[in-house]
């Protein structure tokens, strides 16, 4: 637990923006601007003008109560997230390629950014937010990725976007993102399909599986490459 608290710290205290770092890590855990205030005895006033740059740079003691109240509160709530972010986060398979954002994007800002359309829950896509995004070989996931090593993906939270490339028809990549639900509890914040394949070649079964389980579902072509390249400066 110490190494969690030591590596988000150093993230907050070295970052540009670390009103917006602090902002980052306090949703990543859940938690609300007024629990986070009650829990350190400040006003959530205090925590919203840190947050929004109208305060100076915190310092280090100010870090550390913050980062130490978040990992608290989480202990209290079961350690869910604390459990994710402790585990290894180098993929052990050459199937996932794992991409932090320093700053969350919204699903709409994200859907433009790598030129994609949504094929299921577009009004979602307005209320989510991601803090990154893996890219992830269709064919590779199925054949070789173990159960354990399909956590591994979600990189360091589940709200991020699994873009699986070696697309079909999309089925296979949704089941999966079913079934890893049932086995570990998370699931993505928006699905893309990544292929030349068109909407109406997608399969339905993919598509109301997305539904079913409220996952904005992309359709996207860019080039890889090109994907990263666009969202390379949302990147820590």
């Amino acid at each position: 637990m110490e190494k969690l608290a030591v590596a988000i710290a150093g993230e907050i205290a070295l970052s540009k923006d670390p009103g917006g770092s602090m902002k980052k890590w306090r949703e990543i855990f859940g938690v609300s601007q007024i629990e986070l205030a009650e829990t350190l005895k400040v006003s959530s006033s205090t925590i919203s003008d840190y947050e929004g740059g109208r305060r100076k740079n915190p310092g280090i003691g100010v870090v550390s109560r913050l980062v130490n109240s978040l990992i608290g509160i989480d202990k209290n709530r079961g350690g869910k997230i604390c459990k994710q972010l402790e585990k290894d986060f180098a993929p052990v398979s050459e199937a996932f390629d794992i991409h932090e954002f320093q700053t969350a994007l919204t699903g709409i800002e994200f859907m433009q950014k790598i030129g994609a359309e949504c094929l299921a829950n577009m009004a979602r896509l307005k209320e989510t937010k991601i803090y990154g995004y893996t890219v992830i070989d269709s064919l590779k996931v199925i054949l070789e990725v173990s159960v354990h090593e399909y956590m591994q993906m979600y990189g360091k939270t589940p709200e991020r976007a699994l873009i699986f490339e070696k697309v079909e028809t999309g089925r296979s990549p949704l089941i999966a993102v079913k079934v890893g639900r049932f086995s570990t509890d998370m699931k993505p914040a928006i699905v893309c399909l990544h292929t030349e394949k068109k909407a109406q070649e997608i399969d339905p079964l993919a598509i109301k599986i997305a539904e079913s389980e409220k996952i904005p579902l992309l359709l996207c072509a860019t080039p890889t490459a090109k994907i990263i390249a666009s969202l390379k400066e949302n990147e820590g």
